[in-house]
């Protein structure tokens, strides 16, 4: 294989404009409002409102500029993974990758499925049409991808404006018929402040997610600067998209119709939804439009996904920690085409499925990686100064100490909080889910090397363990990490699933029927896991010490990546 097809080297960069990488965030992070739809019943219309309106300046506006200030400094194909591995080292940067790949490998089957499910609302199909459905799609939207990063944000750009155009038509129409009032009521009869935000939090936090996806691609953008200025349209972009149709399409249905309220709404005749907004004061023709704006969306949010996920484990590859084949690079159009094609039919294979629990662990892979970005603008902060980056101009947060403390500090809270607010089974699984980082991080580290095949000097390898210097006290924290947040999160589960919560088996997904014995068991383990995790850690403190920090040269790394210089694969 020759020099130009393989690892990041071998990507072709493409003169992406600035319309490109917002219309590719949009789909990225919205394609439309769908979704909303079941936090109005859970949490009450009003609820709904401040939810749509808040979530934007204490979640995605912070998000999106932690994002901006590390895709600036390091434009790199790869994203988080990177700037992780650059902040504290190979196995957090690794954890950071393998959360972010394997979410996005999880969850690329559900609009695959979606797809299928619009469809046959539409028209009527066997089992064997929907798996054409099914196979049509993900082909259709792998060659696209495999044509290159260009056509993918062409692409996107096309149905963004399709989608941006159906929404923009339910809130004229919402507003021209405005008859109540939207914000009643706040909360649902009976419902306290923590029952409603803990009824929509949670899709708020996966509404407003995904704009770090876009940094997985920053390798093949020729500016890459211009992603820092595509977030900061692309935020307010996606904000009124939800906020708009939601506000106009409760004030102008009948009062009360807000409990009605689904994501099959305006389809299936009895739920109501943004379609409803159109089919009933434009006519029932309508709601076919709307229902193919709905696959145009799904279609659009699996098109950027597949482009955004399949970065994930070729970049995990180039550094030595996955398969080498999910390196190569096809010589006409620069992609990786491994990494598309192994994405496509992961896909087609998860969209047989029941997603439930996979959800569960998909959740907290993301919440994970929300709680691991900021910690990382902050230890880049130290290692970058924000000096040396004014003398290039490159974007950065500004405002000093208390700029960073509500930018990085409101995901970490959120995140946390989404973590234990979903339940029991959500925590159980996720924790579960997340732990598979390290265990994938031995096996393969071992395999395959890591750093230390390309650069031994700066990254040596502990003989004994076979794992990078100092990860024995890297694992040990993660492991009192997890176990922490097992040892406190049954405390707070205990209160809000049984005593405050009146746990029943018919409210949950996964351990349904034994949901106090998992809480029990999260209490145990989770002090188990702490006490190991210390051992581990003050073993790794005599025994494998990490290597002591060096200045880092901002230039050097910068051209680094701007470079991207050819590993030897």
């Amino acid at each position: 294989m020759s020099q130009q097809t393989q690892g990041v080297a071998g990507l072709k960069k493409h003169d992406i404009k600035v319309s490109g990488i917002v219309f590719m965030l949009y789909c990225l992070v919205g394609a439309g409002a769908f979704g909303i739809e079941e936090i109005i019943p859970a949490s009450g219309p009003g609820m709904t409102l401040i939810l749509l309106m808040v979530f934007p300046i204490i979640w995605a506006y912070p998000i999106s500029n932690l994002v901006a200030e590390c895709g600036a400094v390091l434009p790199s194909e790869g994203g988080v993974y990177v700037w992780a591995k650059e902040a504290f080292g190979e196995f957090w940067g690794f954890q950071t990758g393998w959360w972010a790949t394997v979410s996005t490998y999880i969850c690329n089957g559900t609009y695959v499925a979606l797809v299928a499910g619009y469809v046959s609302q539409m028209i009527p199909m066997s089992d064997i049409a929907i798996q054409a459905v099914k196979i049509g799609m993900i082909l259709i939207f792998t060659i696209i991808n495999l044509l290159g990063l260009k056509e993918v944000g062409q692409v996107s750009t096309i149905l963004s404006i399709l989608i941006v155009m159906a929404f923009a038509l339910v809130a004229i129409v919402g507003f021209i018929n405005w008859q109540t009032n939207p914000m009643e009521p706040v909360l649902p009869e009976d419902y306290s402040i923590i029952d409603g935000v803990g009824g929509g939090i949670c899709i708020c936090v996966w509404m407003y997610c995904g704009y770090e996806c876009i940094s997985n691609m920053g390798g093949e953008v020729k500016n890459p600067q211009v992603i820092p200025k595509g977030l900061m349209i692309a935020m307010p972009l996606v904000a009124l998209t939800y906020v708009l149709p939601t506000l106009g399409g409760l004030a102008c249905l009948p009062e009360g119709s807000w409990e009605s309220w689904s994501t099959d709404g305006g389809f299936d005749g009895q739920a109501i939804g943004y379609a409803t907004v159109l089919t009933t004061y434009m006519g029932q023709a309508w709601g076919y439009v709307f229902l193919v704006i709905a696959i145009v969306s799904q279609c659009a949010i699996f098109n950027t996904y597949l482009a955004s996920g399949s970065r994930g484990f070729f970049v995990l590859a180039d550094d030595h920690l996955c398969p080498q084949f999910m390196v190569k690079v096809s010589k006409k159009r620069g992609v990786p085409y491994i990494g598309i094609l192994s994405l496509a039919v992961v896909t087609f294979i998860l969209c047989q499925s029941d997603f439930t629990t996979l959800v569960s662990m998909e959740v907290v892979f993301m919440l994970a990686l929300y709680i691991i970005l900021p910690i990382s603008v902050l230890k880049l902060r130290k290692k970058l100064p924000i000096e040396k980056r004014m003398e290039r101009g490159l974007y950065y947060i500004k405002g000093g100490k208390g700029a960073m403390i509500f930018y990085a500090g409101f995901p970490i809270v959120i995140s946390v909080i989404a973590l234990l607010i979903n339940g029991t089974d959500y925590l159980a699984m996720g924790l579960i889910a997340i732990c598979t980082g390290p265990v994938a991080y031995y096996i393969l580290k071992r395999i395959f090397g890591g750093l230390s095949v390309n650069d031994p000097e700066h990254n040596p390898v502990n003989p004994k363990t076979k794992l990078a210097a100092g990860d024995t006290v890297r694992i040990g924290i993660f492991m009192i990490c997890a176990g922490v947040m097992a040892f406190f999160g049954q405390f707070w589960l205990k209160w809000y699933e049984i005593d405050y919560g009146e746990w029943g088996p018919d409210d949950y997904d996964v351990f349904a029927n034994s949901i106090p014995q998992v809480i029990e068991c999260l209490k145990w383990i989770g002090l188990a896991v702490i006490v190991a995790g210390v051992i581990v850690a003050l073993v790794g403190r005599k025994k494998d010490a990490p290597l002591p920090e060096k200045e880092a040269d901002i230039d050097a790394l910068m051209d680094k990546y701007l470079n991207e210089e050819k590993h030897d694969l």
